[in-house]
């Protein structure tokens, strides 16, 4: 049974940092393409980041810049670095797997987490 558990979320003021962690169980996440989604309240789901199996990653615009994802494939966890951190920032944040490529929309991932708050206060 695959499980993905995200921790690491909080209150932060802006422009802190955080370090969002999404640890797997069932599944290799060197065999996988990842993400990390964020919502916001009355808001869209957005795609915050992901990286494939050969280990690309790619960002959202909106956060090109400030986050990095990241895999320990020893540890099988993913993380998302959160730096200069906005008000804007502010959402759950999901994180997702799948096998084969990566694809744009959150209901396609196989697997995802519970999700955790990150709130930024400025």
């Amino acid at each position: 049974q695959v499980q993905l558990a995200e921790s690491g979320g909080g209150s932060v003021q802006a422009g802190g940092s955080l370090r969002l962690s999404c640890v797997a169980s069932g599944l290799t996440i060197s065999w996988v393409c990842m993400a990390w989604y964020r919502q916001a309240s009355g808001k869209d789901r957005e795609r915050v980041a992901f990286i494939t199996n050969t280990g690309d990653t790619a960002y959202g615009n909106s956060v090109k810049g400030r986050f990095t994802i990241s895999a320990d494939n020893a540890k099988n966890i993913l993380y998302l670095q959160l730096s200069d951190v906005q008000p804007e920032d502010s959402a759950v944040y999901t994180c997702v797997a799948t096998y084969g490529a990566c694809v744009s929309n959150f209901g396609d991932y196989a697997f995802r987490g519970q999700g955790t708050q990150v709130t930024v206060s400025s």
